[in-house]
């Protein structure tokens, strides 16, 4: 599909927490270039933000090393609600060539639920963009689910009738 498609239907902006979860930064280094004049994601409302806090979605490269388990938990829980996990590269989808290795408790999904996975290794910014599009609708889609609609108040045609007191 291509990401013209998707992006055309951005209701809003998007900020994002990248989190390296122990990858060799080939995938780091293409987020990058989405941000880059050339590819210039930030046209499109997608922006990296420092704090997870402030984030709606989460980034995550490479397989998750024992040492970053933890961690990685805890950024998932600071991101407020509702949010979504996009996963960039081969080792964060499926561990990739680390897959057997004593060190790793990934791939991702392993440990935090994942809502959007871009494959590649490292995967080209234009797959990373199609990713944060599909990320936006799957956020718009919860941010639906969770809206209450609002009780209209009952207007009735007739006037009450008063009540008449005979004296």
């Amino acid at each position: 599909m291509k990401p013209e498609k998707h992006l055309e239907v951005l209701p809003k902006s998007i900020w994002v927490f990248h989190c390296n979860s122990g990858s060799c930064n080939g995938c780091d280094i293409e987020i990058v270039a989405t941000i880059s004049p050339r590819y210039d994601i930030e046209r499109f409302g997608m922006k990296l933000v420092g704090t997870p806090r402030h984030a709606d979605a989460l980034l995550v490269t490479g397989p998750v090393t024992k040492y970053m388990t933890d961690r990685l938990r805890r950024i998932y829980a600071q991101i407020p609600d509702p949010k979504v996990v996009i996963v960039v590269g081969n080792c964060g989808c499926s561990g990739d060539v680390f897959y057997k290795s004593y060190n790793l408790d990934g791939p991702v999904d392993n440990i935090i639920p994942v809502d959007v996975y871009v494959n590649g290794c490292p995967p080209r910014p234009e797959a990373i963009i199609e990713g944060v599009a599909k990320a936006v609708l799957k956020l718009e889609k919860i941010r639906e689910t969770l809206t209450v609609p609002k009780e209209t108040p009952v207007v009735s045609a007739e006037p009450e009738e008063e009540y008449i007191h005979d004296a």
